[in-house]
């Protein structure tokens, strides 16, 4: 049987198109530091879930949890990204792409993303999606919680940090459902840090858009980097990284089931 999830890992991929590489400052080492690596695989739940999208594009050529509007320079970490998120330059001087190339970008990678999930929800018993991220273990210098110690958890719903709704906003599930999500995954890891809702983020536009497009109950969920990235050797360990990305998508998979055994 498989659970009515939607599960969408928008910032997984590290592929830079060919018209636009030469254009860029970062490097392949950079391009991979600034997505969220792995995350394809650790959420890979495709023949487990009702529905499931992802991309191969790095979200430093499109960032498909950010509005479409304002583009560039007005946003400068918007859709199509001018610096990273500690100040550095995304493309080389005087390279930055013109309005032509920033619609053809958006027209192939951004549009159908959305698009996808539109026709996923409406084909397949999706109860409700999660949108599924990393995060780096500290808050970087451009960021609201710079240089600050970041959860091993954070889950979203665009409310206050017990899941309730804000001023102005809407949530996107009840504050039962993500409560609920956060016991699971403080049951699951208990001994390894804290489980936090809505910070340091509290969802971003897939969620919050999908949530009001159809009514689907979208929370975001971001692991911390640390839960599997091995930074205590000078070279990687292929072997041992990818037994300890295996052995997190099934920990992950055991909150996500549980959960929703207890309130499906």
């Amino acid at each position: 049987m498989k659970y009515p999830f939607l599960i969408s890992v928008p910032h997984g991929g590290t592929e830079i198109p060919r018209e636009v590489r030469p254009l860029f400052a970062l490097s392949d080492d950079d391009i991979r530091y600034y997505c969220d690596p792995f995350t394809c695989e650790i959420f890979g739940f495709q023949d487990e879930v009702a529905a499931f999208i992802d991309t191969p594009i790095s979200r430093m050529v499109v960032d498909l949890n950010r509005p479409p509007l304002p583009l560039p320079p007005k946003d400068p970490d918007g859709i199509i990204k001018v610096r990273t998120i500690d100040g550095r330059e995304v493309y080389a001087p005087g390279k930055f792409p013109d309005l032509v190339t920033i619609h053809r970008l958006m027209k192939k990678y951004y549009f159908p993303y959305h698009q996808k999930i539109d026709e996923l929800i409406d084909q397949h018993p999706v109860k409700i999606a999660f949108d599924c991220h990393s995060m780096l273990p500290f808050g970087s210098s451009g960021q609201k919680d710079a240089d600050r110690t970041r959860p091993l958890i954070c889950l979203g719903n665009n409310g206050d940090r017990y899941g309730r709704g804000r001023s102005q906003s809407l949530t996107t599930c009840p504050p039962l459902l993500i409560t609920e999500l956060a016991s699971a995954f403080r049951d699951e890891f208990s001994c390894d840090g804290e489980v936090a809702i809505n910070d340091p983020f509290s969802g971003g536009f897939i969620a919050n858009a999908l949530f009001w497009h159809k009514g689907i109950p979208f929370i975001q969920i971001e692991i911390n980097r640390m839960l599997y990235e091995i930074r205590d050797s000078c070279i990687p360990d292929d072997t041992e990284t990818g037994e300890t990305v295996a052995a997190l998508k099934k920990r992950i998979w055991q909150v996500l089931t549980r959960f929703w055994d207890r309130v499906g």
